[in-house]
Order: structure tokens, then C-alpha cells, then sequence
């Protein structure tokens, strides 16, 4: 009679539902410098303006012209460096990001994803970062249990996410030193009889995983008597 081994613990699948990833426009305006807001600004209102795409705006095109031009005179004044102008500069400027703000949020929602319609709005898009694969974390079994029959071994590996398949395999043990390994590849991590071994004997299993970047490095042998 073969005693079954397991390991501790038990792994919990989770399912990931699917997204529509929308396309977020670059809203970082409080450090870029006065002309070079001016003329992002100007450029998103001239895009925006009577564009089909974003027929209802949460403000008037000529509102946003408006405060434009109301901060590009206060730009002008506040070079002499005077303490009212520069303040009512910001102010302006405090006005005009909100502005932008606001429509950022709006294109991003109105787009809802759509690349080529992002594009007629003017603003510039973030960047989508996207993850490097990362190694699978270390193979290990679940559990191993015998056979109903004689002279078979049932194994389970541990689930690995984003794995994509599964290697076993085994080896007659003699003078605590594996023989020759006979390999059983499997689609998931489903538990696998591993059959026509020799009632008695002692074997060695181990288990690796497949991922993106290819192998896991094979699991510490685990060591099982066969009934």
C-alpha cells in the first residue's frame, strides 16, 4: 500500500473578465511653459471645434476661445514682472487647464476606445505601457497519490498562472539515484495515472511548466513507492 503524498495547501483559480481599455489623453498641464500650453490648447480647440465626433462638449468651443485669448494677453503683460499681472496670469492659467481638463475627460469617454476618432480631438494620447512576460513562478506537484490498479501512480501538479502546459516525468530510483526519465506532456494541470511501473519499486517524479518565456527549470524530485 502506497502512502499519498501532497502538498500544502491548495491553489484558488481566478478568471479575469475582459475590458475595453479606452484611450486616456495626456493631462499633465501644470509644467508645461506658457507659449507651449498656449499653442496645445489652441490646437485642441481648433480640432475640437465643429468636429462631429464630439458634438456636445461640456464647454462652448468660443467660450474656450475666449479664455484663450484672455490668458494669452495676460501672458503679455505679466513679462514686465509685475506682481499683479503675473498673479492674474495664473489665475487665467488655473482657468484654462480646468478648461482642457474638462474636455480631456470628455474625449475620453465619447472616444471609448476608438483610436481614429481619439485622433480629431487635438490631444495627444498617453501611452500604453505594456508588461514585459515574466517568468512562471517554480513547478511543483499538488499530490501523489497511487493508482487504482497495481503498478500505477496518479500525480497532480499545481496550477501555475498564465501557464500553458505541463511536463512529467519519472524515473526508477535505485541506490537513491534516478534511471532513465520518461516524459508525459500535458495540456493542463490535470491529475495524470502514470501506469506500468513496477509494483514495489521506488520512483522519482518531477514536473515543470510552460509559459511565454519558455520552461520552468524542473521541480525538486519527489520520491514514491509503488504498490
Amino acid at each position: 500500500m502506497c502512502d499519498r503524498w501532497s502538498a500544502a495547501g491548495n491553489l484558488k483559480k481566478g478568471k479575469s473578465m475582459p475590458n475595453v481599455s479606452k484611450i486616456k489623453p495626456v493631462l499633465g498641464f501644470q509644467k508645461v511653459p506658457d507659449a507651449d500650453l498656449l499653442k496645445q490648447l489652441n490646437t485642441i480647440r481648433e480640432r475640437m471645434n465643429g468636429n462631429p465626433n464630439y458634438a456636445n462638449p461640456p464647454l462652448s468651443m468660443d467660450t474656450f476661445k475666449t479664455a484663450l485669448e484672455t490668458f494669452s494677453v495676460l501672458v503679455s503683460d505679466a513679462e514686465d514682472g509685475g506682481k499683479k499681472a503675473i498673479s492674474a496670469k495664473k489665475k487665467q492659467r488655473e482657468v484654462v487647464i480646468k478648461m482642457a481638463t474638462q474636455l480631456g475627460h470628455y474625449v475620453e469617454d465619447t472616444s471609448d476606445g476608438d483610436q481614429a476618432k481619439f485622433d480629431t480631438s487635438g490631444f495627444a494620447a498617453v501611452p500604453k505601457i505594456r508588461t514585459a512576460p515574466q517568468p512562471l513562478p517554480p513547478a511543483a506537484f499538488d499530490w501523489i497519490d497511487r493508482g487504482s490498479s497495481t503498478g500505477e501512480v496518479v500525480v497532480k501538479a499545481k496550477s501555475l498562472p498564465k501557464a500553458v502546459g505541463y511536463d512529467v516525468r519519472y524515473a526508477p530510483v535505485a541506490n537513491g539515484v534516478p534511471g532513465s526519465w520518461t516524459t508525459v506532456t500535458l495540456t493542463s494541470p490535470k491529475k495524470t495515472t502514470i501506469r506500468s511501473l513496477s509494483p514495489g519499486a521506488a520512483y522519482a517524479f518531477q514536473v515543470r511548466a510552460l509559459g511565454k518565456l519558455g520552461y520552468t527549470d524542473w521541480s525538486d524530485s519527489m520520491t514514491f513507492i509503488c504498490a
